[in-house]
């Protein structure tokens, strides 16, 4: 809103109204907001919650050994999130940009079911929350919406990549025209971009609408994978907030290139006009994760639940897909994607060896990240496991957290620089 407001100002030669064309100027105004907002809201909902002694229902002991201390913090903390993005989004961002947009509905619709999964375990006491089927549910249809969205609209274009010989060497430029297209950048490939339609080149003319199809499924899978993995890491103090927020900084620094057309041609990377307003929400929901770490640090006041960690989930994979960098998160998002495969091998492997009479499994406990507080003596003494020894010494969470960190920056600066190791 302010942003067309001061747009009329410049009309009229106001000074400093020009200063809200800048990305630069309306990206760090919605952190800073986003920051002030979850520091001075976040105390309210934290002081309303204990008030209405609306708290973490009680934690499994045998998968959280700090599960007693934490029986009464406030959960539902996703609403502090969802109030710190929303509010600058909507006094910083173009609203009529159809990528602002999309991250809008797809916020929304994301905490809508985590907080009903949220509401159904703490209000009507039952931990089972949202049935999985239900969820699922959800995700596809935010993904399938996100999907058609990209494909019908007319304002999500870009410009592919042109790269011409001439006598200085390759030059790289863009096509003049914006147009609709369903390639994809391939990490580490340079010069080669992934096209969805290609696989059905035996389609004919029918090639491009299978394209779109497979791009539509694509989506789908994305949002389902990695909100349901951002849900999966969201278990210590402070653990899902700080490696959201590490992916949010990569995937804005990969959003603006998209968006500036002399880097794009530098990084020889498709433009994609629009795209700018997406580093504009994603500053505010870098703020709203920094400031929502000032309460779930390491002791947490405030547990973000379902209603948070389903919503960052959808908003780190639909930012991805936008700007065509799908195929990025598994190195962006690495963390996320270890904790969701420790799940699956973990269930994997114990039904496949129940199955001939054992009771076997890989790890002490899934995810990965409660591997790592896991006491010898709180095994299941009935059971078989692989890794048993590792590691020899349980981590305190805080330290654990940490070094999960340490790695999801690790991991995003590798997905950075693939845009030059190619």
């Amino acid at each position: 809103m302010l942003y067309y407001f001061f747009r009329f100002l410049e009309r009229f030669d106001i000074p400093g109204a020009h200063m809200w064309q800048y990305i630069s100027f309306r990206s760090l105004a919605a952190l800073i907001l986003s920051l002030i907002i979850s520091a001075w809201f976040g105390e309210k909902f934290i002081i309303y919650m204990k008030r209405k002694k609306y708290n973490e229902v009680q934690r499994d002991a045998s998968i959280d050994p700090f599960g007693e201390k934490k029986k009464n913090v406030p959960t539902m903390g996703g609403i502090i999130i969802l109030v710190s993005i929303i509010v600058p989004i909507l006094l910083f961002g173009r609203m009529r940009n159809i990528y602002l947009i999309l991250m809008i509905a797809t916020t929304l619709w994301l905490f809508f079911l985590g907080f009903i999964d949220d509401y159904i375990k703490v209000f009507k006491k039952n931990k089972e929350g949202l049935s999985p089927k239900l969820k699922i549910a959800g995700q596809i249809l935010i993904g399938l919406v996100v999907g058609l969205t990209l494909w019908y609209s007319p304002d999500a274009k870009i410009h592919e990549t042109i790269v011409t010989e001439q006598e200085q060497g390759k030059v790289v430029a863009h096509k003049s025209e914006a147009e609709k297209s369903l390639v994809t950048t391939i990490p580490f490939m340079k010069n080669h971009n992934l096209d969805y339609s290609a696989a059905f080149s035996f389609m004919g003319k029918y090639k491009n609408a299978a394209g779109w199809l497979l791009f539509v499924i694509i989506t789908i899978l994305v949002v389902m994978a990695v909100s349901n993995s951002a849900n999966l890491n969201d278990g210590m103090d402070g653990m899902c907030a700080g490696n959201s927020a590490i992916i949010g900084v990569g995937l804005g620094i990969l959003a603006y290139v998209s968006s500036h057309i002399e880097y794009a041609s530098y990084l020889n990377i498709m433009y994609i006009p629009g795209s700018q307003e997406l580093v504009v929400f994603l500053c505010a929901f870098i703020g709203a994760m920094i400031g929502f770490l000032w309460y779930n640090a390491y002791p947490a006041q405030v547990f973000m639940g379902d209603t948070g960690s389903l919503m960052i989930g959808g908003i780190i994979g639909v930012g991805a897909v936008i700007i065509h960098k799908e195929l990025l998160l598994p190195i962006l998002c690495g963390v996320f994607v270890v904790e969701s495969l420790s799940v699956i091998v973990q269930k994997s492997y114990y039904k496949l060896m129940k199955r001939k009479g054992q009771h076997v499994r890989v790890f002490r406990s899934t995810p990965i990240h409660d591997n790592f507080r896991k006491e010898d003596k709180d095994l299941d003494p009935s059971s078989r496991f692989i890794l048993k020894g590792w590691p020899k010494h349980p981590f305190h969470e805080s330290k654990i957290t940490i070094r999960f960190w340490i790695v999801t920056i690790i991991m995003v600066a590798l997905a950075i620089i693939t845009l030059k190791i190619r």
